[in-house]
């Protein structure tokens, strides 16, 4: 299943989400392609999905959970990356 917070994180002038999957990375992907995120915006265990994207992240079947429920979803699945295991040049996602 895909889970996203509502849009509360500012950076550049806009509110984001993350989203994450409690599945796969490979769900995540498909998930975020069908939303036309760029892969850029993968970062290590979720996307940052910008605020004009929640409603159709909704809409394609993603759950709604309070902000601090991502990072345990992540956990519990087994898919959380935490910063200090991405050293330099080592990709974030795959």
């Amino acid at each position: 299943m895909v889970y996203l917070d509502p849009p509360a994180w500012p950076h550049r002038g806009r509110l984001w989400s993350h989203l994450v999957s409690d599945v796969s990375y490979a769900e995540l992907h498909v998930f975020a392609e069908m939303l036309g995120s760029p892969p850029r915006a993968f970062d290590r265990d979720h996307y940052d999905l910008p605020a004009n994207r929640f409603a159709m992240a909704v809409w394609l079947g993603a759950t709604v959970v309070p902000s601090r429920e991502i990072a345990r979803v992540l956990r519990d699945a087994g898919l959380r990356r935490p910063k200090h295991l991405n050293g330099p040049g080592r990709p974030a996602h795959g």
